[in-house]
């Protein structure tokens, strides 16, 4: 039974459609990196670079005018050192800092006192985030020595200390969230491989339950059919001659065949019996179809739940194959909503025919007592690694898990498209 692995299934509308635009924009900045760089500068510009290319007047705070206003020529050549290193803070976050401390470590010299300073904490975080650990601890060293350097500068007006913990609090605050940025995109890389690998492993372990299960299969028809088969055909052919030579003992052969017939069929039953391994299997029946899930809702609303059973479609016309595979992920799909979700449950069935293909939905509400609980994964068994057996046998797939609002779904999904030179039959 394979589990769904949309997680925006279990959100609501609105997480769930963030979810997905986050991860279109995601996409889209892997394919073009360059817009989001492009972006940042943009608006870095915008908010910090343009105010500064005002003239000043008479009334600008007694701070700006403790320092120089260079013409704006250089001022463009300071805010473009600062801000265009930006476009590969990503790709290079080392260099963009580097060029970046340069210049701000320059400008500060000078006496020159820009709002573009603000790509220093940007640099410092994109390098926190995308660069080698080890480069951080140099970039925090550079960093401290250009802030004292404007706590120097700007003590004559404010006090050194009041300006030392503003500018230390925010570039801590820069390391701070590139580390737990970086932090969560570790985890969430070694949460998809795990689930990568868990999925991997599960698909593995399935496979080798359906081998192994086929390989059993096939060495118990082997020693229940193949003896006795072949102990009917030398009786069959022993009659023949004997019906020519010694008629009384064709009659003998006879007898001999079925009581050989009715020893493979009780073994054959004994067989499926453990096989199957349910405790409320139904009365064995030859070659059950759609005609007999009334039958089978029937004993299961006896055990408590209700259920409601409806069908769509030409479902008579199906042939025989078809229709054992249909009952059989049907009573599947009924046990394992009267074993997990209990006897109070509600169970709708429905199949139904649309064109080529035959479409299967059990679906369950679950048991009172889990409402508004995590609905949990159920443990996969020989039964479900059958229904996808089954199921691939006419190029159908199989979907279980949780439903939403509560409870189970298995949907099945059968081709009815003929194979060629195929005439219908049991599978």
């Amino acid at each position: 039974m394979t589990v769904p692995t949309d997680d925006t299934a279990a959100m609501s509308p609105l997480v769930a459609r963030l979810t997905r635009d986050g991860q279109r924009l995601r996409q889209a900045d892997r394919a073009r990196p360059w817009v989001l760089d492009t972006a940042v500068v943009v608006v870095i510009f915008l908010i910090f670079c343009l105010p500064d290319l005002r003239p000043w007047d008479g009334e600008r705070h007694v701070l700006l005018m403790r320092f120089t206003r260079p013409p704006v020529a250089e001022m463009l050549a300071l805010q473009a050192g600062l801000v265009l290193p930006l476009l590969w803070r990503r790709r290079n976050p080392s260099a963009a800092f580097a060029v970046i401390t340069a210049v701000f470590l320059f400008q500060w010299s000078l006496g020159v006192l820009l709002r573009a300073d603000v790509a220093l904490l940007v640099a410092l975080y994109s390098l926190t985030l995308h660069g080698r650990l080890r480069h951080v601890a140099w970039a925090c060293a550079f960093t401290t020595v250009g802030l004292v350097l404007v706590a120097v500068r700007v003590s004559a007006v404010v006090s050194i200390w009041d300006v030392l913990f503003f500018l230390f609090s925010t570039a801590i605050a820069a390391v701070a969230a590139g580390l737990a940025v970086r932090i969560r995109r570790a985890q969430l890389a070694g949460l998809r491989e795990r689930a990568a690998r868990l999925e991997i492993e599960r698909d593995q372990r399935s496979k080798l339950a359906a081998a192994t299960e086929r390989t059993r299969v096939a060495r118990e028809m082997h020693d229940i059919l193949g003896h006795n088969l072949s102990v009917i055909i030398t009786l069959a052919d022993a009659g023949t001659y004997a019906s020519r030579v010694a008629p009384e003992r064709s009659r003998e052969a006879l007898e001999l065949i079925g009581d050989a017939g009715r020893q493979a069929l009780d073994e054959l039953r004994r067989m499926l019996g453990i096989l199957r391994e349910a405790a409320d299997a139904p009365a064995l029946s030859p070659q059950p179809g759609i005609i007999d899930i009334d039958a089978l809702c029937t004993r299961i609303r006896a055990a408590g739940p209700e259920v409601a059973y409806r069908t769509s479609g030409d479902v008579d016309a199906l042939n025989s194959g078809v229709q054992l595979t249909v009952y059989r992920i049907v009573q599947e799909a009924l046990t394992n909503s009267l074993k997990h979700a209990g006897a109070d449950t509600k169970v709708n069935v429905a199949v139904a025919v649309e064109g080529t293909e035959l479409r299967i939905r059990v679906r369950d509400t679950g048991a009172p007592s889990s409402k508004g609980r995590p609905v949990l994964p159920r443990e996969e068994g020989h039964g479900l690694a059958g229904m996808r057996e089954r199921a691939a046998l006419y190029g159908g797939s199989v979907i279980a898990g949780p439903g939403h609002g509560g409870g189970w779904t298995v949907q099945a999904t059968l081709d009815l498209t003929p194979l060629p030179g195929s005439q219908g039959g049991t599978p």
